[in-house]
């Protein structure tokens, strides 16, 4: 039997070179498209600073409605003005002490202005400065006024009787100032005249023989 030439063997060797080099190919190409991919590191987001919510502003408190009376005279020395306030209300009484007077009434609004209005057209306006004054303008009777009003102590203020004399009915009306004097006018059935003097710390007051009692007034 004739061994295998040299052809053969070269044959072979060519052939076992070439299965290597197809194995070769073949591992690196899996290699290359390997599904195993390195993860990126994940990035996390910075929370957004949330917004911090403004407390709402307190309300502020409403002021204070003014309170008590406030006497004066007019600019011409020719009638007494009284103005008295309680919780955003007014009640004001105007008297010359002879034959001309008024009450008038309204609101105070909330910058201190009043405009007041009484029988037969009459007028008050003013305005409240500091709670401590009013000035202003009344229009009665046919006149025009300018006055000044300080805030008074007890007993100033305005006072009232309304009551029956003798078959007539009695009103009066009196403004007690600062230091004591009194202005007021008592009507008989309407007729006016200057009204007698009353005691501030009871209101008591004599008309025509008869005892009355004057009260203070307010809104």
């Amino acid at each position: 039997m004739k061994r295998p030439g040299p052809l053969l063997t070269l044959l072979a060797g060519l052939l076992l070179g070439l299965f290597m080099l197809s194995l070769n190919a073949t591992t690196g190409s899996k290699s290359a498209s390997s599904p195993y991919k390195e993860k990126s590191p994940a990035v996390t987001a910075s929370p957004t600073p949330s917004k911090a919510t403004a407390s709402p502003s307190p309300s502020p408190s409403p002021a204070a409605a003014p309170q008590g009376v406030y006497t004066g005279r007019t600019d011409d020395d020719s009638s007494a003005v009284a103005v008295s306030l309680r919780d955003g209300r007014a009640i004001a009484y105007f008297c010359d002490g002879h034959n001309i007077e008024s009450w008038l009434k309204g609101s105070v609004k909330d910058d201190g202005s009043l405009s007041l209005t009484g029988d037969h057209g009459a007028k008050l306006n003013g305005t409240l400065k500091d709670g401590k004054q009013i000035r202003g303008t009344a229009d009665v009777g046919g006149g025009h006024y300018a006055f000044t009003l300080d805030k008074a102590k007890k007993p100033s203020g305005i006072y009232r009787a309304n009551s029956q004399v003798a078959g007539a009915r009695i009103v009066g009306g009196w403004i007690v100032l600062p230091g004591g004097k009194q202005v007021g006018i008592v009507t008989r059935d309407g007729a006016p005249s200057a009204a007698p003097a009353i005691d501030p710390a009871t209101g008591a007051v004599t008309v025509d023989g008869q005892r009355l009692t004057a009260h203070p007034v307010t809104p």
